[in-house]
């Protein structure tokens, strides 16, 4: 009987054990869940930073006349999408 009390004994203080390990990793799993949402929003702001100033470089080649010729085509439509979405805009709200 001894025997078995003991051994069942064991088994607790295992299941503890793992319990409490189990919650330690529950714990570390959603802290690092909150770390990688914050570095994804980071990553999407630099993302958008990189962009706005990639439009401002195109921007002020185009005005200092130091852009390629590909390099002005791809400003042409970059320019001219903006202005179909402006006159999408326009007659969105002139309705």
């Amino acid at each position: 009987m001894d025997n078995i009390e003991t051994s069942g004994k064991l088994v607790l203080d295992k299941l503890q054990q793992l319990l409490k390990k189990h919650s330690s990793l529950q714990k570390e799993n959603e802290a690092l869940r909150n770390e990688l949402v914050a570095l994804q929003k980071k990553e999407t702001g630099h993302k958008t930073m990189m962009d706005e100033l990639n439009q401002k470089i195109n921007i002020l080649q185009a005005a200092a006349g130091q852009m390629t010729h590909k390099d002005q085509k791809d400003f042409e439509k970059k320019i001219t999408r903006y202005i179909k979405e402006l006159d999408k805009c326009i007659g969105i709200l002139s309705e």
